[in-house]
């Protein structure tokens, strides 16, 4: 498995409901490359001055939205995996 370092979070993207509440389906380009993925590791966190590491906002297992540009992507067994800074999560799906 892949382990972050420091502030860093693996994410693992998934694809969100192509179906409304109402039961339309919606075509693949309305949903393209939506920055939606789940949290499957973190790292140490943030070493502070006291030299106790700063805890995180998301856990393992939290969906979230990420900043597009801010992802390093890489595969590994055939899925995709992205690294992103801690910094560069946007908000949690709830």
């Amino acid at each position: 498995m892949i382990k972050p370092l420091g502030q860093r979070i693996l994410l693992e993207k998934f694809e969100v409901e192509k179906k409304t509440l109402g039961g339309i389906i919606l075509p693949d380009n309305v949903n393209d490359e939506k920055n939606f993925a789940k949290v499957v590791a973190i790292g140490t966190g943030k070493r502070l001055e006291n030299g106790e590491r700063e805890a995180f906002d998301v856990k393992v297992g939290d969906k979230v939205i990420y900043s597009q540009y801010a992802a390093t992507e890489t595969k590994i067994d055939g899925k995709k995996y992205l690294v992103v800074d801690e910094k560069d999560v946007l908000a949690i799906i709830e």
